[in-house]
């Protein structure tokens, strides 16, 4: 994968995280900042890595969706079920990229969509073994590998070996 396409893929996991409410819009114009340097252009990406933290609250709604319309990205609405099944998957590339913990994961999307999004409810089970850890059953390791192998699953779109209709392609 090249620069540019990494950049576009943080970007674009960036936009998705700023929709679902994971990061701040301050996140975003960073990943844009990101995304210039390493050689993706369009107008409206300039304009959204020169917003300053103050403007960045004001100036991303607007500015976003456009910026992803221009450099052939997806954008999601707040609060629609792609976005927050593109919202879990993003956090997994988070996992994958070592930016979060296999309990940060697990514990970001069960307070996230609790147990009611079928594409995080593997990371919310986990995240309650997490809960129990010390009273029998699985050690810190197994529960850690287990929320690895599932950001794997995510994050390339693999299917789900006990709910095979369940399946969505990956965004990537």
């Amino acid at each position: 994968m090249t620069s540019i396409e990494a950049a576009a893929d943080d970007l674009q996991d960036l936009a998705v995280l700023w929709s679902s409410g994971e990061v701040r819009a301050h996140d975003v114009v960073e990943a844009a900042c990101a995304a210039l340097v390493a050689g993706l252009d369009s107008p409206a990406l300039c304009m959204l890595a020169g917003c300053t933290r103050a403007e960045a609250e004001y100036d991303v709604p607007d500015l976003l969706p456009v910026v992803l319309g221009e450099l052939g990205l997806a954008f999601y609405p707040r609060g629609s079920e792609a976005g927050q099944d593109a919202a879990v998957r993003a956090l997994a590339h988070q996992l994958l990229a070592g930016r979060l913990t296999p309990r940060e994961l697990a514990l970001r999307a069960h307070q996230r969509f609790g147990h009611q999004l079928p594409l995080a409810e593997r990371l919310a089970e986990l995240d309650d073994e997490y809960d129990i850890i010390g009273y029998g059953g699985r050690t810190l390791a197994q529960i850690d590998a287990e929320v690895t192998a599932e950001a794997q699953r995510l994050a390339y779109g693999w299917p789900d070996p006990d709910r095979p209709s369940q399946h969505r392609a990956s965004h990537r």
